[in-house]
């Protein structure tokens, strides 16, 4: 079966055009699914949530992924930005709050170094951690950055966990799945990482969105054979022996 593959970060800012453009590319360049990020800032103290777009105002038709034949999947997406560690931190959002992506900003020198106990117990909790490969196309300094901090990250995760999503806010900035796969490979991730990165990790990220919200799961049984069953004998019962 061929992968989903999904871009979990399109800026909502972008005007109707621009939107429509990213998404049209992307279901060109085979994503299957595609999230509309709407960015609150806690700096910006009178910021309101826009209200997401209708997809109806987007597109009378969605349009249709190449190679899928079926209509691209839009989400929407709340990143909220926090930079002051009054409000919390890295440490809080891996082991407290509910959130399904921690984003990391890789354009610049971290203020903290990963470590490795919040940061197994984030996973532990189907958390993710996202990657944005879009400042590495821009600029060489942003490439370097992104480059290290995403290494950084993958000597305490093991490459468990990522995501690669792209922030684009142009169709030439966009990459196809197989690109970007491969600039997981310069992040640290193995190949079938790097893969996951874009595919499976992404459609878990989406599921723990939703069980998140609605408290659905599921609960798998499995009958466990004895030990005579395993072995493929039956047990044979055997008559006792009395002497007159």
């Amino acid at each position: 079966m061929a992968a989903a593959f999904a871009d979990l970060n399109v800026p909502g800012a972008p005007e109707r055009k621009s939107l429509q453009s990213l998404l049209e590319a992307a279901a060109h360049l085979g994503y299957s699914t595609v999230a509309i990020n709407h960015v609150i800032d806690f700096k910006e103290k009178k910021q309101e949530i826009v209200k997401p777009i209708s997809l109806s105002e987007l597109f009378p038709s969605l349009p249709i992924v190449q190679g899928k034949s079926k209509p691209i999947k839009i989400v929407t997406r709340l990143t909220l930005v926090v930079s002051d560690p009054s409000h919390c931190n890295v440490l809080v959002a891996c082991t407290n709050l509910d959130v399904d992506l921690i984003c990391i900003n890789v354009t610049e020198k971290l203020p903290f170094y990963f470590r490795r106990p919040p940061v197994n117990m984030a996973i532990d909790r189907g958390i993710y951690f996202e990657l944005l490969y879009t400042p590495a196309i821009k600029d060489s300094t942003m490439r370097r950055y992104t480059i290290s901090n995403a290494l950084s990250l993958m000597q305490i995760c093991k490459g468990k966990n990522i995501i690669i999503s792209s922030a684009a806010e142009r169709p030439l900035e966009l990459r196809g799945p197989y690109d970007v796969a491969n600039l997981g490979l310069l992040f640290g991730l193995s190949e079938s990482d790097a893969k996951a990165a874009i595919s499976t990790n992404c459609r878990a990220v989406l599921l723990h969105g939703e069980t998140r919200k609605t408290a659905f799961g599921v609960v798998y049984t499995k009958k466990t054979p004895r030990a005579s069953e395993e072995e493929g004998v039956l047990p044979v019962r055997k008559k006792a022996k009395t002497e007159v």
